[in-house]
């Protein structure tokens, strides 16, 4: 047998092990720096400007809008979002005002500002357009006949088709 036909067998070095080491550690810290640019991107802001200033009211306001025993629900119908606010015995509410961003829980760049009307039915309507499936978000601020301030945050999740 000639010295030419041998195979040498791979030795696993100390070069070896430390290239293995940093190329794996490379890759952690290079997709854990992706992940929190992502986070931080899709980052929508702030619910509030100081907490402590809100919270000082909280107990009031959260008094006020139990007070007025509302049942608010919301869903979207086709290209319509249907706001239904019912009293404690199911007859639509009439209200002064509503004030709504309607968008992704994660991101902003879909969020608009729907513009409700009451129909004949009771429920307040507005055009949203087509929707992508998935969770969205509707944080409404209603202002009943009495201005007693009503706030929620209503999650309507979208099937996909």
């Amino acid at each position: 047998m000639s010295d030419k036909t041998e195979k040498k067998e791979f030795e696993l070095t100390g070069k070896h092990v430390l290239a293995i080491t940093v190329s794996a550690f490379a890759l952690i810290i290079g997709v854990n720096l992706f992940m929190a640019y992502s986070a931080i991107g899709t980052f929508p802001g702030l619910e509030t400007d100081n907490s402590y200033v809100a919270s000082q009211q909280f107990d009031q306001l959260k008094s006020a809008q139990v007070g007025l025993g509302w049942d608010v629900e919301a869903k979207v119908d086709g290209e319509t979002l249907v706001l239904g606010i019912r009293d404690a015995d199911g007859i639509p509410v009439e209200v002064k005002s509503i004030y709504a961003i309607f968008g992704r829980a994660t991101h902003v760049k879909d969020d608009q500002e729907p513009a409700f009307s009451q129909s004949a039915t009771g429920d307040y309507r507005a055009n949203v357009g087509q929707l992508d499936f998935g969770n969205w978000n509707l944080r409404v601020n209603i202002q009943a006949m009495d201005g007693t301030a009503f706030q929620q945050r209503i999650p309507i999740y979208i099937a996909r088709n």
